[in-house]
């Protein structure tokens, strides 16, 4: 039901009973940040290959900003957990903005050493490990009932949107007026969205009962996390497959640019052309709610593949958006249904410790796989490396639709309670009971 204050007045545009203040803020503030840190993440690579920096050294830095992001992540999600989420979010992009102003001001103002790249990168990834979880219980909160599914996707199209919007602008601006410059509008991006998320409500959410610190609610997370083998599974998969595509687009993507298909602004092209699908598969899943969600997202990860293949070919420019166009639109698919997912059976007062748990069980490898496709490019060659990440994509997403609970959970249709754990349930009884979903 909807409330009064909710209810649109003459004069206003109507908008859904499910987008309230917070989900708008939230959106607002993600297209903001994902403006700015798409273009970063291609300044970043190309500020090191423009002071003479090889594979490795792009993939050094590529490591040194995913490496705190797993130490820190599991702590985060057990003080987004304590602490109003808000504030946590509002500090993690603070240092955010602060590290990205001081990288655009050293790579402006003359030759940045690597050390100081990755450093910087470093605190930036700091700020991410308490930002996300944080993100992500919040965003659940605000909202609820049967539309949840159609909330999620249209907030990933919105951030989607502005992703593509900020790689395509930002491999122009690199090509255009160097990285120092797209790095100094991410700054500028994270001030923007901290200052939208200091204006979120969480007087909705209930007090936390005093716990018995820190690593007791760590133990809490945990159980929920391991108690359900579709969240844990999946999570190992894409360990992998986080990994493995981290490293073929950070390290190998911009050296096949650089000397096949010609600098910034090619790939800047072909990563908007990911971001474009990921858009067209949010649009996609507003009106699409596969019953079974996980099957359906599991089959989609497959695609994901595809662009390291292309990569090793490599096929031109326009063949390779084509491929990347399908792959962004494939993994949407499984990024709603998992947000709905998680949604649907994760108590609230828990969610920002599993989603601790999901985001590093997801990254913890990518340091090490970013750290070795230098070293793997030298042994085996490039196109070898390339090769082998498609395959690995294949085999353990293959792996996982063994797991019965992943071809099984199905989506509810009626709301149940959240602020408490819920027993255990056979996965596919969800119609039964009734109640109501990464790369991203």
């Amino acid at each position: 039901m909807t409330s009064a204050a909710d209810s649109p007045s003459p004069g206003r545009t109507r908008r859904p009973s499910w987008a309230g203040r917070n989900y708008t803020l939230l959106t607002a503030a993600a297209v903001a940040t994902n403006l700015g840190s798409q273009g970063a993440l291609i300044a970043s690579a190309f500020a090191v290959l423009d002071i003479g920096g090889d594979g490795g050294d792009v993939g050094l830095v590529a490591a040194a900003r995913t490496l705190p992001l797993v130490l820190f992540l599991l702590i985060g999600g057990a003080v987004a957990d304590r602490l109003p989420r808000h504030r946590v979010m509002v500090a993690a992009n603070t240092l955010n903005c602060v590290s990205q102003a001081a990288f655009a001001t050293l790579v402006i103002a003359g030759e940045p050493r690597l050390w100081q790249m990755m450093m910087l990168s470093a605190l930036g990834g700091t700020g991410q490990a308490f930002f996300n979880p944080a993100a992500e219980g919040m965003l659940m909160s605000s909202v609820s009932g049967p539309q949840a599914s159609r909330a999620f996707a249209m907030f990933r199209m919105a951030m989607h949107g502005a992703g593509l919007g900020g790689a395509a602008l930002g491999g122009a601006m690199v090509a255009a007026i160097g990285p120092g410059w797209v790095l100094a509008v991410d700054a500028v991006a994270f001030a923007v969205a901290g200052s939208l998320r200091a204006f979120l409500d969480v007087s909705h959410i209930p007090a936390r009962e005093p716990g018995g610190g820190l690593l007791s609610d760590l133990r809490d997370g945990w159980r929920e996390f391991s108690g359900r083998p579709w969240l844990w599974t999946i999570v190992a998969q894409f360990s992998v497959v986080v990994a493995v595509v981290g490293a073929a687009e950070a390290v190998y993507g911009p050296l096949v640019a650089r000397d096949s298909l010609g600098g910034a602004g090619p790939w800047g092209l072909a990563l908007g052309a990911f971001g474009l699908g990921t858009v067209g598969g949010a649009l996609l899943m507003t009106r699409w709610k596969p019953r079974r969600l996980l099957l359906a997202g599991t089959l989609c990860v497959f695609p994901l593949a595809a662009p390291s293949a292309a990569l090793a070919v490599p096929l031109p420019v326009g063949w390779l958006c084509a491929v990347m166009l399908v792959s962004g639109l494939s993994i949407e698919v499984f990024g709603v249904s998992w947000m709905t997912a998680l949604h649907q059976e994760i108590p609230e007062d828990k969610l920002s410790r599993v989603s601790a748990y999901d985001w590093f069980g997801s990254i913890a490898m990518v340091p090490l796989a970013t750290a070795l496709a230098g070293p793997a490019e030298v042994a085996f060659g490039r196109t070898a490396a390339l090769c082998g990440c498609a395959i690995l994509v294949v085999v353990v997403t293959a792996a996982v639709l063994c797991v019965p609970d992943v071809r099984n959970l199905t989506r509810r249709t009626k709301a149940v309670a959240r602020g408490a754990s819920t027993p255990d349930r056979v996965p596919g009884s969800a119609d039964a009971e009734g109640a109501v979903g990464r790369l991203g």
